[in-house]
């Protein structure tokens, strides 16, 4: 895996845009300079990240989210795991 986290990246298992290694890796996302705990998918190319929109649910129990548009800034919060021999 590359030191840089993938241009688009979605929490959801059922998205094409999931990734589970650099998911377990951790991914930290700076928008607008400012540290986001909550992001559920984020785009760094287009700019825009996705959050969950409070406590509300669609019909089938996910949560309902929100885009923000700004400047994103993805990175690896754990080093890169050293390849075992």
């Amino acid at each position: 895996m590359s030191d840089t986290p993938p241009d688009r990246l979605d929490s959801d298992p059922r998205s094409r845009f999931h990734d589970a290694a650099a998911l377990e890796r951790g991914i930290g996302i700076r928008l607008n300079g400012k540290e986001r705990q909550d992001v559920e998918e984020y785009c760094v190319s287009e700019g825009w990240v996705r959050v969950p929109a409070g406590k509300a649910r669609d019909r089938r129990g996910n949560p309902m989210t929100i885009k923000i548009k700004g400047e994103v800034v993805a990175y690896f919060r754990d080093p890169e795991p050293e390849a075992e021999a």
